[in-house]
């Protein structure tokens, strides 16, 4: 494959230039729709988190996930969780492991909360492996809203779980799940898997093809357009973010294309709001093509209409830190507000609650 990122470094420029969404320095973090602003921990018996998720559970109860343990890819990296009660949220609970039957204990990676539907349990996929590469996904689940969990369960082989981002359920209650493999001789390669029966089964879309431009995805977010396509949002190498679309409940995606927002080579999360607009969250920032990623911050909100044109609403952390603010999690809870975690400086996890009526975007 021939190495695509000047291309895309232009385009990337041309299209911030024409949209106005070059970064300014200045923007202020704060703005009257944050509600809520908290760390779900300020201590932990170990130095370093990342990759948070969030679900809604009924009857609006709120749990969240992380890593977290010497560093990322070490050994004792387990998954935790925390329950949002009474105010607080509870301290965190080990509720994965790499620990195996035979052989090396193994690192965990990027837990992924689900809360099926129609009251079903609430799914954590995990990833467990020595590297992104090597990794397989794994699954637990409890009835309970998060105080119980069922024995962990690996995945089908082929079947990795949602990479990152959660699942989305489509109108005929079918399940998708963006995911993504690295290491590939061609690059990162972006799929998604489906399941008709519930999470019991689970089928392969994919790889979406690299497209004119060669773009590596991974990490997809999924939007539901007005018409019923669906977009999936995607983060890449070459500075930019991604998109692909599917027009047919996800059966078969567009060859991957460039979006018109910036991308640090960092992993990102939206959702399509219930009044139809389409929530981001993401980090404002681009890198060099001589450097493999860039600056975890600022970290931003943008909205959109159509999932084409996004416009930054709100900044929620701009002050430059170590390792950022990074790999948020987005849902919008039966309340109508959105909650957001994210990885702060890899040090805690940060929690904040945004009322999405008081974000406001140009008219087009």
């Amino acid at each position: 494959m021939t190495n695509p990122a000047p291309k895309v470094y232009i385009i990337l420029l041309a299209l911030l230039i024409g949209s106005g969404q070059l970064i300014n320095a200045d923007e202020q973090p704060s703005n009257p729709a944050i509600i809520t602003t908290e760390f779900i921990y300020e201590t932990a018996p170990y130095p370093s988190c990342h990759a948070s998720t969030i679900a809604e559970t009924p009857p609006g109860h709120l749990v969240a996930a992380w890593f977290g343990g010497t560093r990322e890819r070490a050994p004792d990296v387990c998954i935790w969780v925390s329950r949002y009660e009474n105010g607080r949220w509870s301290e965190g609970v080990e509720v994965g492991n790499g620990i195996q039957a035979e052989g090396p204990r193994m690192s965990t990676w990027n837990p992924v909360l689900f809360q099926a539907p129609d009251n079903g349990p609430l799914i954590l996929f995990y990833k467990v492996g020595p590297s992104p590469s090597k990794w397989w996904g794994m699954k637990r689940m409890s009835t309970d809203g998060g105080v119980t969990w069922s024995p962990p369960e690996r995945l089908p082989d082929g079947i990795l779980g949602p990479v990152k981002n959660k699942p989305i359920v489509l109108s005929d209650g079918t399940w998708l799940s963006g995911s993504s493999t690295e290491g590939n001789p061609t690059g990162w390669l972006l799929h998604f898997e489906i399941s008709q029966d519930k999470g019991q089964t689970w089928t392969k879309i994919g790889p979406v093809d690299h497209g004119l431009l060669e773009l590596d995805g991974i990490q997809p977010c999924i939007f539901t357009l007005e018409d019923g396509s669906l977009e999936a949002l995607y983060r890449t190498k070459q500075g930019v973010i991604g998109q692909t679309w599917s027009y047919d409940n996800g059966q078969s995606w567009s060859p991957l294309t460039a979006a018109e927002l910036p991308n640090p080579n960092s992993g990102f999360d939206g959702v399509t709001l219930k009044d139809g607009r389409h929530l981001l969250v993401y980090n404002h920032s681009s890198h060099s093509p001589k450097f493999p990623k860039g600056p975890r911050y600022p970290l931003n909100i943008a909205l959109s209409d159509d999932g084409i044109h996004w416009w930054r609403v709100l900044t929620l952390e701009s002050e430059p830190i170590s390792s950022g603010y990074a790999y948020p999690a987005v849902i919008q809870t039966d309340d109508g507000l959105v909650h957001i975690t994210y990885t702060w400086g890899r040090r805690r996890i940060k929690h904040v609650v945004v009322d999405p009526s008081k974000l406001e975007q140009p008219k087009m």
